[in-house]
């Protein structure tokens, strides 16, 4: 990925994370999830009244994406105070259409602090996925 599409993919997860609903946890989250087809489909966290019905920034890029045909993604960024790694759950929804997808987490109180961790590190034992991803 090229600096251009990486600052790109960046960008559009921390704008995601400002419209993010987190009325609860006060904890804004964006992602945005690079299809493979070279667009960008953004998400962000939703929560509910019952915590359990709450939606992942990542889980919303994803499924964002799948809802418009694509379901093959070169890399994700994820944009939050502190710039903190993916939930399990998220990881795994992650590994089902990209297991070998690099994570870039993004510090959204200092833009220029970035970290890339591949999804393999934080996810070192999943579940197999069917999607022959």
């Amino acid at each position: 990925m090229d600096n251009k599409l990486r600052e790109a993919l960046l960008a559009t997860a921390v704008e995601a994370s400002q419209k993010a609903y987190a009325p609860y946890s006060q904890f804004m989250v964006g992602a945005a999830v690079l299809g493979k087809n070279g667009v960008i489909y953004p998400g962000a966290n939703v929560e509910n009244a019952s915590y359990g019905l709450t939606n992942c920034a990542e889980r919303s890029a994803v499924f964002s994406a799948v809802s418009a045909g694509e379901n093959h993604f070169e890399a994700v960024a994820i944009a939050s105070s502190g710039g903190v790694a993916p939930c399990g759950a998220c990881r795994q929804v992650l590994h089902e259409f990209a297991p070998r997808i690099n994570v870039l987490l993004i510090d959204i109180n200092s833009k220029e602090q970035v970290t890339e961790i591949s999804l393999e590190d934080l996810l070192p034992d999943p579940f197999p996925s069917k999607n022959g991803a």
